[in-house]
């Protein structure tokens, strides 16, 4: 089963000098279950694609389906509701709310998905104590280290029990130590079933996903799993609402 495919995917941006061309026709599949490390310089398009995945970018040409959905030329208010039910973001700066608890961080996701607050405190407390922040819960993001707030980001990510897990540069803002945590915090919930891509510049990050694929230049340059180009098989793409 097919949780993100990329056809054709081009995306261009303009800039002063001349257009930038992010991504040049990218075909990508990542099926369910799988940890894919998505590797590459700077400026290859790989976070572009990722943002694309997210609802958070368009791509100019080509069709992106995630968990069965259409994703390309929907409007802003159905990819917000995309966000929230379909996938989880993690980025490289955590994106905290600094004034709020750890508690409350992940609850409020899940209160706006449209649990209620004790239900959505309830699970972010299971989340909490999955990841090793079950003594954390009232203290604000500002006195976590740098591992305890990622671990804290990803549990946001996760409180609506997204189909896909994607993370951007997840252990750049980490020393050693962090990012090996991160490593294999995503290793144990690939181990549990949770689909995972994973933008990478680092080989050594890489080398943790069951899966590598490689990008240059806006295009994919090899895959691990011998799955550039189309999809062998042809997806349907349901089109039902999120």
């Amino acid at each position: 089963m097919t949780a993100l495919l990329a056809q054709g995917v081009r995306r261009t941006f303009e800039a002063e000098l001349a257009p930038v061309r992010a991504l040049r026709g990218v075909d990508l599949r990542v099926d369910r279950g799988e940890f894919v490390a998505l590797m590459g310089p700077s400026g290859c398009g790989k976070s572009t694609l990722l943002n694309i995945f997210a609802g958070l970018d368009q791509a100019d040409e080509g069709e992106v389906v995630v968990d069965d959905l259409v994703v390309s030329g929907r409007d802003e208010n159905w990819l917000a509701r995309f966000r929230r039910h379909h996938v989880g973001i993690v980025f490289q700066f955590f994106n905290l709310l600094e004034g709020v608890s750890a508690l409350d961080n992940i609850a409020l996701p899940a209160i706006l998905g449209g649990l209620r607050r004790r239900a959505a405190e309830s699970r972010a407390r299971d989340l909490l104590d999955l990841l090793g922040l079950g003594d954390r819960t009232e203290q604000l993001p500002s006195v976590l280290s740098g591992g305890q707030r990622q671990r804290l980001a990803i549990a946001r990510a996760l409180v609506n029990e997204p189909a896909v897990l994607l993370a951007d540069e997840p252990t750049g803002a980490l020393d050693s130590e962090g990012g090996a945590e991160i490593l294999e915090l995503f290793r144990r919930l690939h181990g549990d079933g949770q689909t995972i891509l994973m933008v990478t510049h680092s080989a050594d990050v890489a080398a943790g996903a069951s899966r590598v694929v490689r990008m240059r230049d806006g295009r994919i340059d090899g895959d691990d799993g011998v799955r550039i180009g189309p999809a062998a098989t042809t997806a349907v793409a349901e089109e039902r609402a999120p």
